[in-house]
């Protein structure tokens, strides 16, 4: 499995890195979307702001959509997740809109959310083995999708109810760092290396 770790330009993805080569995936790292589209899977990490992110998605990212809706396996974390969406309160500029959508920031006293959180997860391959999950966060804004249907888990911090995780067909988007989160956390990142191998239309 060659997963295509997508580089902004900003951030430390080392250990995001590690973990995927620790479930058993060919990690290469890249800026460079046409490569990124033609490895097996791609992973959106979880560094940066949103307007700097969006300033390294392509000018038109009509590819990237086409590529995941014809099932190339995605997993955004944290910002990933959110650069999925159409657009976000934190600044300018469009998402992938992979997941209709936008990010608000959270309504909560204490921002960003800084820490470890209980994850409610639905029944959902990327959450096998999971069926309780604490998993460490770091945001100040979450991701609303449209439709109730994508979202595959929730958090409650302070009054604040949110996705946790959305998924959209072969994409999935995570509020959390799974690279941070311990063991959890990596069978997380292991079942979606399991799920992205499978063929398409077989990880329901």
């Amino acid at each position: 499995m060659n997963v295509a770790l997508f580089d902004y330009g900003v951030g430390n993805l080392h250990s995001l890195g590690k973990a995927l080569e620790g479930a058993g995936a060919r990690v290469e790292v890249t800026r460079d979307w046409s490569r990124a589209l033609a490895l097996d899977a791609l992973v959106l990490p979880g560094v940066g702001a949103f307007a700097a992110a969006v300033a390294a998605l392509p000018t038109d990212p009509a590819p990237v959509r086409d590529a995941l809706a014809r099932g190339l396996p995605c997993l955004g974390i944290c910002l990933g997740m959110q650069l999925l969406f159409d657009e976000s309160a934190e600044g300018e500029g469009r998402g992938l809109g992979v997941v209709p959508g936008r990010v608000r920031r959270l309504r909560t006293s204490i921002v960003p959310q800084m820490g470890w959180n209980d994850v409610e997860p639905a029944d959902d391959p990327l959450f096998a083995g999971l069926p309780r999950l604490t998993a460490y966060y770091a945001n100040s804004f979450v991701c609303e999708p449209e439709e109730e249907q994508d979202v595959v888990a929730r958090t409650r911090y302070e009054d604040d109810t949110f996705a946790a995780a959305v998924r959209r067909h072969r994409t999935w988007g995570v509020q959390f760092h799974p690279e941070k989160s311990s063991g959890p956390g990596r069978r997380l990142i292991a079942n979606f290396i399991a799920a992205a191998a499978l063929p398409a239309g077989e990880a329901s």
